[in-house]
């Protein structure tokens, strides 16, 4: 469906640069198609499933033409949507609120298929406003809720943290918590190299190779599933514990392109980040981004000197002002929470407690804005020197 719809909007663009409705569209591929014989089949669907297609075709060309005219939120390049392949391994159907319901004895009843037995890892919160079937490249299936739920805020405290994380240690707390690194990836590599030496063996197009194929993404999709509930036991643990919560808004991007990707992508530090903003705006917490240029692993949390960069093998140092010995990743933690808390109190830059001076005021990053956004028209400093995010 999705295809169909695609191949009609750019046949349209081509003949005469016209853009087709929604409605429009979906009579022509959905309730004139079912009368021909090739897709006669459609008829078989539920055509709630098949609309929820052509709305997703529309949203990818709205967020094109948002990306080219610079409404797009957070801005970003968007390419043109293209035709997707049934060999993709992942697949999704959605249904809306009239295509599905929850049975008493809770089974799943979706339209045209009928119940489906669910094994729930939760209960529900409120009556769920639409359903998405997911097929993961594991050939499990996964029913996604959308669900609308107040916030749940919880009682006000004065802890207030700052967080440096890496890779030697996972994260580094102001306070003097180190969280140590699961690396989760590197611990399954033996198996999953023998996984795939098995499937690299297997004749392509044969059935042992499909078979071979979901037994390497099984593996994959164990790691990840370990991986993503430790994060939420470590996001959750933080946001309980925690009224504000301060991070550098790592490259993280430029990090998984280099000679240590494969550690930054094990660490997966855009999902924390992303577990925290999420649940600090559930659970009423405050979540605070340091810009980040801000030079957090060469100031000193004493006395606010500069001491200039370091190789990430100097893991500590003493301050050549006062004299004051710091551990890298623990000094780095307490700078951005400084750092963190002037920007949340609006100071311009001056000392946010006894003995230490904030150098340079963080500033606030929208989650996707262009990395020049925030130092658009500041001058450059007059020395060039540049901070590099702490490891």
């Amino acid at each position: 469906m999705f295809n169909d719809g695609l191949a009609v909007r750019k046949a349209a663009w081509r003949a005469d640069r016209s853009r087709i409705a929604l409605g429009a569209l979906a009579k022509a591929v959905i309730t004139d198609a079912k009368r021909t014989a090739e897709r006669a089949w459609l008829a078989a669907v539920s055509v709630d499933a098949l609309q929820s297609s052509l709305r997703d075709l529309d949203a990818a060309y709205r967020g094109f033409f948002d990306a080219v005219s610079g409404k797009r939120r957070g801005g970003g390049r968007v390419g043109l949507p293209v035709f997707k392949s049934r060999k993709e391994s992942r697949q999704s159907i959605r249904f809306s609120r009239n295509g599905f319901r929850i049975r008493g004895n809770g089974k799943l009843n979706l339209a045209k298929i009928g119940d489906v037995r669910v094994r729930w890892s939760r209960k529900l919160p409120a009556d769920p406003s639409s359903v998405t079937i997911v097929l993961d490249p594991a050939g499990r299936y996964h029913a996604s809720f959308v669900v609308d739920v107040a916030p749940d805020v919880l009682p006000e405290l004065d802890a207030e943290v700052g967080i440096d994380l890496g890779l030697t240690t996972y994260a580094v707390l102001s306070d003097g918590t180190v969280i140590d690194n699961p690396r989760f990836l590197r611990k399954a590599e033996k198996r999953l190299k023998a996984a795939q030496r098995e499937l690299s063996r297997k004749a392509k197009g044969s059935k042992n190779r499909a078979k071979a194929r979901i037994k390497v993404a099984r593996a994959h999709a164990k790691v990840a599933d370990t991986r993503k509930d430790w994060l939420h036991k470590q996001t959750t643990r933080i946001i309980r514990e925690n009224q504000a919560i301060y991070l550098e808004d790592l490259n993280v991007r430029g990090l998984g392109r280099g000679l240590l990707a494969k550690s930054v992508h094990d660490a997966a530090w855009s999902t924390f980040r992303r577990m925290l903003e999420e649940k600090a705006a559930r659970y009423g917490r405050h979540i605070g981004i340091v810009h980040r240029t801000f030079p957090s692993s060469q100031l000193c949390s004493a006395c606010g000197h500069r001491d200039g960069p370091k190789p990430l093998a100097v893991r500590t140092w003493t301050c050549g002002a006062c004299a004051v010995p710091h551990d890298r990743d623990l000094n780095a933690a307490r700078n951005i929470l400084a750092a963190g808390r002037a920007d949340r109190l609006n100071a311009p830059g001056g000392p946010v407690r006894p003995g230490v001076a904030i150098p340079h005021r963080a500033r606030p990053v929208e989650r996707g804005t262009h990395r020049n956004a925030a130092d658009a028209g500041r001058k450059p400093r007059a020395d060039g020197a540049a901070g590099v995010p702490a490891l």
